[in-house]
């Protein structure tokens, strides 16, 4: 199994908690999905 990801991202736009790397996406465990690699504006 693989290892749980830890929130070591930069924080959550919205609750300010630690977003989890995911593949090409920074996860809120709260809000979802917040960045995806394709996102022209980040």
């Amino acid at each position: 199994m693989a290892k749980p990801a830890r929130g070591d991202g930069p924080p959550c736009p919205r609750c300010e908690a630690s977003l989890y790397k995911r593949h090409c996406k920074y996860v809120c465990p709260q809000h979802g999905v917040i960045y995806d690699c394709s996102d022209p504006f980040r």
